[in-house]
């Protein structure tokens, strides 16, 4: 394999300092299972502190009260060349997060920040490679929204259908791990067999996951060109990537698992 190299990226993330599970909007969210908010606050934490310990920039979006899942900043918009494509929620519970980090964009400068027509849910169902914008539909993001991007972002798009309601975006069941050289990592079993297809003819040298690792949220990982940040608990997935010439990173971010979340969900790339 070639030698990998890191890139120093930007990325926004969000305390959860009213971080809760109080409604259920995916198959991982239950109510009645408590959550230690001091320990989400300290694994949160750790994982910003290592993007910093790597060179990166982090950004902070001030969390707000009544909004719980803040902390995922990944599903607020999408960023490629300084463009802002904005979410539309698919679920009341989360509408407000929006207008959120809209107006932060517009407060650091960003002059392009768009409104979308159509539910999308930013990264958590549109993935950005070199030669591709994936978008991913089937339990949140419509599949109106899939146009609207390519025509905003003048990227060929690239749409994915999500078949298991437990990787309900698609930042779930896929990880960019090089985005300049496309590759990356899936589970095929969270895709429809057309879709399974697509992937297989346009990365044909993905790394492939098994299910027990994308039970443990192993595919919902951010990758910097070198090192790849990912949940401790998907163990079959360190071994491979090494083999590729990444250095894993493990994370433990079982807090914010409790709501179907981990390491890319809790990170929105400024391009």
């Amino acid at each position: 394999m070639p030698p990998r190299s890191a890139t120093a990226r930007r990325y926004l993330m969000c305390p959860p300092e009213h971080f809760r599970v109080t409604y259920s909007i995916n198959p991982w969210m239950d109510p009645a299972k408590p959550v230690d908010l001091k320990l989400a606050v300290a694994q949160w934490e750790d994982l910003r502190d290592r993007y910093r310990s790597f060179g990166h920039t982090v950004e902070e979006l001030e969390p707000r009260p009544g909004l719980p899942d803040m902390v995922f900043t990944a599903n607020g918009a999408t960023v490629v060349d300084g463009r802002v494509l904005g979410a539309r929620f698919a679920h009341a519970e989360r509408t407000a997060e929006a207008a959120v980090h809209a107006e932060w964009f517009r407060a650091h400068g960003y002059r392009d920040v768009r409104e979308p027509e159509h539910i999308n849910e930013g990264e958590g169902d549109f993935a950005v490679t070199s030669s591709w914008l994936l978008a991913g539909r089937g339990f949140r993001s419509s599949p109106l929204s899939h146009a609207e991007v390519q025509e905003y972002f003048g990227r060929p798009v690239i749409g994915l259908d999500l078949v298991d309601p437990r990787y309900y975006h698609l930042d779930t069941a896929l990880c960019v791990l090089d985005a300049d050289g496309d590759e990356i990592m899936y589970y095929p079993g969270a895709f429809s067999p057309g879709s399974r297809a697509v992937l297989e003819r346009l990365f044909p040298d993905a790394l492939i996951a098994a299910e027990a690792d994308a039970v443990a949220l192993g595919l919902n990982a951010v990758s910097d060109g070198l090192h790849v940040l990912l949940p401790q608990a998907a163990v079959g997935l360190f071994e491979p990537l090494r083999e590729r010439g990444y250095e894993p990173v493990g994370l433990d971010l079982s807090e914010l698992l409790k709501s179907g979340g981990s390491v890319k969900c809790c990170t929105q790339e400024l391009r």
